[in-house]
Formats: C-alpha cells, structure tokens, sequence
C-alpha cells in the first residue's frame, strides 16, 4: 500500500486484532490479579477502534467480496482468496472452453448430417450465415 492514510489503517487494525487476541488469551486463562492488565488491554481495545473509527472517513469506499470474510471466518488467510478465486475462474474457463468446443463439433456434425438429407435447405442456409462465407 503506498497510501499513508491507507498503511496507517493497516497498522491499527493489525494492532487491534493482535490486542484482541492477547485478550482473549488472558479472559480464557483469567486470574484475578490479572485483572488490572486486563483493564488496560480493554481500554487499548477503545481507543484502537476510536483510531480506526477516526481513519475510515479518510478511506475511499472499498468493496470486499463476503466470500473474504467466510475465509477469514473459516481461519484461512484473506490473501489466499485471490489464488482460489483465480483458481476457480480458471476452472470455469476450461470448462465452459469444452462445452464451447462440443457446440462447435454438435453444429458441424448437424451441417454434414443435413447437406446429406436436405442439401438444398441446408445451401440456402449457409448463404444466410456470414460465418459460412
């Protein structure tokens, strides 16, 4: 990201997803003298969504395909989204590539079979097709 506003936006939130986790770690193993870190921690959790919540305003709108957010949910990595995405369209690609190539073998098949039974239809046909000429 070469945008400061955009790079600052970056760092806070990757702080306060690391402040989120170091809390979730400390309130599943709580004690109570931990009490007053935990507090802290809290606290840092406000002011980075304050911080956050200060940036967005400077940030274009950005759509986020929600299939991130189901790879984020499912605790696979966002950045891997773009290899599967173009894994899948690749996919598609060769698929809709074959059916492609079966229509054209289909059409080919039915002008040999129709010259055969109807060769005067089928002329009249191909000299109305500009893809016959």
């Amino acid at each position: 990201m070469s945008d400061p506003v955009l790079k600052a936006l970056e760092e806070h939130i990757e702080k306060f997803v690391e402040n989120v986790r170091q809390i979730n770690i400390m309130v599943s193993d709580f004690q109570p003298q931990g009490q007053t870190a935990l507090n802290q921690k809290i606290q840092g959790l406000v002011s980075g969504l304050q911080e956050i919540d200060k940036l967005k305003s400077r940030v274009p709108d950005v759509t986020i395909p929600l299939e991130v957010f189901e790879y984020i949910d499912n605790g696979k990595n966002p950045k891997i989204y773009t290899k599967d995405a173009m894994d899948k369209a690749y996919n598609k690609n060769v698929q809709v590539k074959g059916q492609i190539d079966a229509y054209k073998k289909l059409k080919a098949n039915l002008l040999v079979e129709t010259s055969r039974l109807f060769p005067n239809e089928t002329a009249k046909y191909r000299a109305t097709r500009s893809d016959f000429k």
